[in-house]
Formats: C-alpha cells, structure tokens, sequence
C-alpha cells in the first residue's frame, strides 16, 4: 500500500513495483523491512578509531543493515615493530628491552615470561633467588591493576564518562610511583632479567609500599561507586558483546574474557611461577559473559592483586639485604646497578672495583655486556598469567649469545578474533563497548 501525505515532495521509488514513502509518512519499521524484503545493498565503513589503543592501528570494518552490525572484520599489521626479529640480533639480556615494549600497558609481564624462559634453557630456575622472586611478584601485580585501570578508563572515556578515565588514571599513577621508585622508570623498565632483577629495591619502599596501598583501594572504591550501580553503565554494558564458554574455548580466549564465562582458569593457580603458590588470593569468575561481567571481574582483580601487593611487602622486610640476582657471576649481568643522584648506573663500589682493583673483573664485566652469556641449545615454551590473559613465550637457542628464535603468544591477539562473535548482530554503538572490554594492546597483537 503506498503511502503519501497532501504535498509531498522527495519521495523515493525503490523499483517500479516498490511502495512509495514520503518524508512526511510512512513507519521506519516498515520501510526497513521492505529493504530487507527487496535485498538493498549493505553498507561498508570503516569504523574508529575512537580507543587510544587503536588510532591508526587498528582497522574496523562493519557491515551494517540500519544501526545493526552484519559482519566485522578487524585490519591488523600497522604497528609493526619487527620486536621478535630484531631479539635475534641482540644478546639474551639486551632482549627484555625489546619485548617490554610489546604489551606497553604491561611491560613487566613480557620481561618476566621471558627472562622464565631463559632461565628454564640455563637450568637456574631454582637459583633464582627468593627476593628476586617477591620483587619479580610485586611488579607483575603492580603492572596488572595498572593494565586493568587502563582497561576499565579508557572504556569509560570511551562511554562518555571522563571522570571514570581520570579517577583510573590517578590510582595507576600511584603503582607508577612504586614501581619507579624500585627500578628507576615508570614503564619499559628492563627491570626483570635472567637470573633475578636488575637490582635491589631502596631504603624506605616498603613504608613507601604500606602507604600508598590505602590511597590505591580508595580511588578503586570510587571507580566501583562510580560504575557498578550506575543504571546507565549497566544499562550500557548489561547483555553486551557476549561470549559463552564454548567460544572462548573455540578462539583460544584467555584472562578476564575467559573468566567471565565460568572458568577459573589462572596460571598463577593452575601452573604457579615465582612463588604465586605460598601467596593468598582468589580467583574472580563470572557466568554471565558480557561486556559488564567484564568491567567487574577487573575491578575484583585489582582487589586481589593488592592483597599479593601487600603480602610482597611483608616479605620484603624479612628478607631485608638477601640476593637478587643468581650467584653465577656469568649471568649475572648487569652487576652492581644503583639508583643515585645522577640517575641510574653501576654503584661506585663495583666501578671502584672493576676499574682499580681487579683487571680481571673489568676483562669479565666488559665481555659480558658487548658479547653475552651463552645459553645451551634447545628450546623452551614460559607463559604467565598476564593482565589480559595467557602470555606465553617460545624461545630456541643455538648455543650461542642470541635467540635463534623468539616468538610470543600475546594474548590480546587471540582475543581479538572475538571482536566478530562479540558485535555482529548487535549496535555500531555497542562495537565501542566490545572493543574496550577485549583490552587488546597493538603493540602486543602486532609485536
């Protein structure tokens, strides 16, 4: 039946045998049905950028019907790096530099599955020692509610709420002032290294620790005030961009995702590192599957990695001036590094050492830094449990002072092959959501 109005002007005639609608008549219902019924064509866009993870390096292709998402695609490779190739052209310790740069949201979880790997290849696990291993804890946990913050702002900015983006930010900027105290940098630190950490954590940082913890929980509890109970937020996020158990399985999905479909799986439990098992802490699940459930369990994460945070303080002061590097002075490489007024570099006493007591030193410390430990041949596969999920790391030595072969397993590009399941049939507006609640880093998915 065709539908007109008294001077209706513009109207639009799809075929000779399709009803006429004016601008001034006719119900959008139906009009999209009679799309449908006579098979218009779909539209292509490319969507975005609109996360500060993805301007210029991720490319999101919607095909749409009306606001409804018919298919998505997703574009990768901008970001490039060649990280990997270029770990085979330096020595094993030179190596953490590239891979923090990978995963930058969560720099500390690449240098520590890696520096794992290698010492699985050395066969030093178990001489790593026990501080290494609380200060190695300590900055994996600070790292992941660093990440989850940056998950849970950003998707916030994303949304229209500002203020979720800049209460986030100020809790990450106090776990920024611990890490920096301990290692020297806020982020792509080269902090981990094979046989221990690059050094020893101050005078004053478990205070420093102790006080900052209270003003971390507090910014958290606002985020949860701000977010969990807002009828807009969970109207917004609540039955989003699900995903079931079944297909996280099927996608190789990992970390909070996983979780939020039902299954408590966490290395830190399942396949424990560092120590992880003698620390208490749980592991948050979900059954719900969305966008929401999503946005909870990182929050409830965070919650958890401050009762590890404390813990690692605690040990810190029983094992006050103990070791942080294996005893094998081969590997230990660099040797005496220190925080001093004029930055960072080898404490006065080993360079008083090295250059006017001991000519054999200087000769060990100078190959050790230009030419590298050797590590037998072989190959290992290391994985951890990092902030967005399994990181994994397969490394192949020829006997030599370089990888032969690095390859990581970044869990941010598994879990963006979930971009697809997670928006079609929904909104374009909802593709924002799902994006943000995958917290995919490029500089990971591309490495």
């Amino acid at each position: 039946m065709t539908q007109t109005a008294p001077h209706a002007t513009g109207a639009f005639v799809e075929d000779p045998d399709a009803p006429e609608y004016s601008a001034y008549g006719g119900d959008w219902s139906d009009i999209a049905d009679e799309a449908a019924r006579l098979a218009q064509q779909r539209i292509v866009v490319n969507m975005g950028p609109q996360h500060p993870s993805t301007h210029g390096v991720l490319r999101v292709m919607l095909e749409i019907e009306g606001e409804t998402v018919t298919e998505t695609r997703a574009g990768i490779g901008y970001l490039h790096t060649g990280i990997e190739k270029n770990m085979e052209f330096r020595t094993w310790t030179q190596g953490v530099t590239f891979c923090t740069r990978m995963d930058y949201v969560a720099s500390m979880s690449q240098e520590a599955v890696y520096c794992m790997g290698i010492e699985k290849l050395l066969g030093i696990t178990d001489d790593v020692p026990e501080r290494a291993n609380i200060l190695r804890v300590l900055m994996l946990e600070l790292t992941r509610i660093g990440s989850h913050l940056v998950a849970v702002g950003t998707g916030g900015n994303e949304m229209g709420a500002t203020t979720v983006m800049t209460t986030a930010f100020v809790a990450r900027e106090d776990t920024f002032r611990i890490i920096e105290m301990i290692s020297g940098l806020r982020t792509n630190n080269a902090y981990i290294r094979p046989g221990g950490v690059a050094q020893d954590a101050p005078e004053g940082t478990v205070a420093y620790i102790r006080k900052l913890i209270p003003q971390i929980k507090a910014k958290l509890d606002e985020l949860a005030d701000l977010q969990l109970e807002n009828p807009i937020f969970k109207g917004r996020l609540k039955g989003v961009a699900n995903l079931d158990l079944a297909g996280c399985m099927a996608l190789g999905i990992t970390g909070p995702i996983l979780r939020s479909a039902g299954l408590p799986y966490d290395l830190r439990k399942s396949d424990p590192y560092f120590g992880y098992e003698t620390y208490d802490f749980q592991v948050p699940t979900s059954t719900d599957g969305d966008a929401y459930s999503r946005v909870v369990l990182r929050m409830e994460e965070c919650y958890e990695s401050l009762k590890i945070v404390e813990q690692c303080a605690d040990r810190l002061e029983q094992t006050e001036g103990q070791p942080v590097m294996v005893a094998d002075k081969k590997i230990a490489w660099p040797a005496q590094l220190s925080v001093g007024s004029d930055g960072q570099g080898n404490s006065l006493d080993h360079i008083r050492h090295i250059m006017g007591e001991s000519m054999e030193s200087l000769i060990h410390h100078f190959k050790l830094v230009t030419e590298g430990f050797k590590v037998p041949a072989g190959q290992v596969y290391s994985a951890i449990e990092g902030p967005k999920g399994l990181l994994g790391v397969h490394l192949v030595s020829d006997g030599g002072t370089k990888p032969w072969r690095a390859h990581f397993r970044d869990p941010g590009f598994n879990n963006l092959q979930a971009l697809s399941i997670l928006t079609e049939g929904g909104q374009v507006a909802d593709v924002v959501v799902a994006i943000a609640t995958i917290d995919m880093v490029l500089g990971g998915v591309d490495r």
